[in-house]
């Protein structure tokens, strides 16, 4: 009768990390109730840190590659914000998204909608699918309206 040893935290870790990246917060948070002795933790994410395996920058790139498209500079803040990133780290990302919000927000509702909505209810629902995805009111404004003049 065989025994499985349970997974160390270096473990756990490293098979959460190989699904993507992830952020020490978001690791501590995941790990800590497998954390059997105080410091255990902190030291497994610290050595993993230090080789490498944890990097604050390819998680922040890696959410801004897979949710840009997608999403507006509101809800990938927040999203990053969750992550525990660094502050300044969080709004230089907001600094660069902001300068594609109005073409990003085209095209999430080109795809969306695809033509003009014919009346007042109609371009409501459009601006309210564009705010739930945390695009800005100016860049709502912006795309809804001119979808209008094409």
């Amino acid at each position: 009768m065989a025994t499985t040893t349970p997974m160390s935290l270096k473990g756990r870790a490293l098979r959460l990390l190989s699904a993507r990246e992830h952020s020490r917060a978001e690791l501590e948070r995941k790990l800590a109730q497998f954390e059997e002795e105080p410091g255990a933790l902190a030291k497994a994410l610290d050595d993993l840190q230090a080789k490498g395996f944890i990097n604050e920058q390819r998680v922040l790139e890696s959410v801004l590659n897979r949710r840009a498209a997608k999403l507006g500079t509101a809800r990938i803040r927040q999203e990053l914000q969750s992550k525990g990133l660094a502050p300044e780290a969080v709004l230089d990302a907001m600094e660069q998204l902001r300068a594609t919000e109005v073409e990003r927000a085209r095209e999430v509702w080109r795809k969306k909608f695809g033509e003009p909505a014919t009346d007042a209810s109609g371009r409501a629902k459009q601006m309210r699918f564009l705010a739930s995805r945390g695009f800005g009111g100016e860049a709502i404004r912006r795309v809804v309206t001119s979808s209008e003049d094409e």
